[in-house]
């Protein structure tokens, strides 16, 4: 699942569209595609790991899912879920992904101030919302997008491990520094992310996420298929990444918008 920093550089690609008309509008979606035909882009945006194309009074909403992917002014065998043609030539071809209509502004439907990779962002929101959780897995909190909108798998084992948090503490049994500490490496791990995936050497710099030695300690990581509600694959050293509180009693109760919105 593409999060976040790779949904940017999706955005990224798609800025020569802003402009341009939209002339043919198809694909297996269950949208009202005649509503884009000869709408002009407005403005391509992502918030977490939704990208974003604004049109004149609706935006295309395009969720990669798991194995969602896309293709610019190129096409392939499979059926695109949403295939865009313009005017003047040029096509955008979406596939194995979800597809949805936002009627009406996007400030109305996005708070931008969650998503990690915007200038928006308020980690003192962040460190609020996380303390009226406290039952809230740190597994699980980096992978709710209503807290950290675009943190994905790699972004939870990363930012855990660089913080020395074991995956199933609770949010509200770690001390004041430590939560804020998470908050901010989140953020700028992000970053991060962004520029070495731009360079072709992100999975050169991971230190957790696939790896089967702490660099750290010299003895093995943990690996777990399933962890945490989200039940997502983890990564972690059970000597230099600390359990705070206990977890076992009812964390799993706590709600959370996990990364699959």
């Amino acid at each position: 699942m593409p999060e976040g920093p790779s949904i940017v550089i999706l955005r990224d690609e798609l800025a020569s569209f802003v402009g341009r008309c939209i002339e043919r509008a198809e694909g297996s979606a269950r949208i009202d595609q005649a509503r884009l035909i000869g709408r002009a882009v407005r403005g391509v945006h992502s918030w977490g790991k939704h990208l974003l194309i604004e049109l004149e009074d609706v935006s295309v909403r395009i969720h990669l899912l798991l194995f969602g992917s896309y293709r610019i002014n190129e096409r392939k065998e499979a059926i695109p879920r949403l295939s865009l043609g313009f005017a003047g030539g040029g096509e955008l071809n979406f596939y194995a992904c979800s597809v949805q209509l936002i009627d009406g502004p996007l400030d109305a439907v996005y708070d931008w101030s969650r998503d990690l990779m915007s200038d928006a962002w308020r980690p003192r929101a962040t460190l609020k919302r996380l303390r009226e959780r406290p039952r809230l897995l740190a597994c699980d909190a980096l992978l709710d997008q209503s807290l950290f909108a675009g943190s994905g798998n790699i972004i939870k084992n990363e930012v855990l491990y660089r913080v020395r948090v074991h995956p199933l503490s609770l949010i509200g049994e770690l001390p004041p520094a430590k939560l804020r500490e998470l908050v901010h490496e989140a953020r700028r791990y992000s970053f991060q992310f962004l520029d070495w995936k731009k360079a072709g050497v992100l999975k050169a710099n991971w230190l957790a996420h696939g790896k089967s030695t702490c660099v750290r300690c010299r003895i093995p990581l943990v690996k777990m298929k399933e962890l945490g509600r989200s039940r997502r694959r983890a990564f972690f050293c059970e000597r230099c990444q600390k359990r705070y509180g206990d977890s076992t009693r009812d964390a799993a109760e706590e709600p959370s918008a996990l990364d699959e919105a």
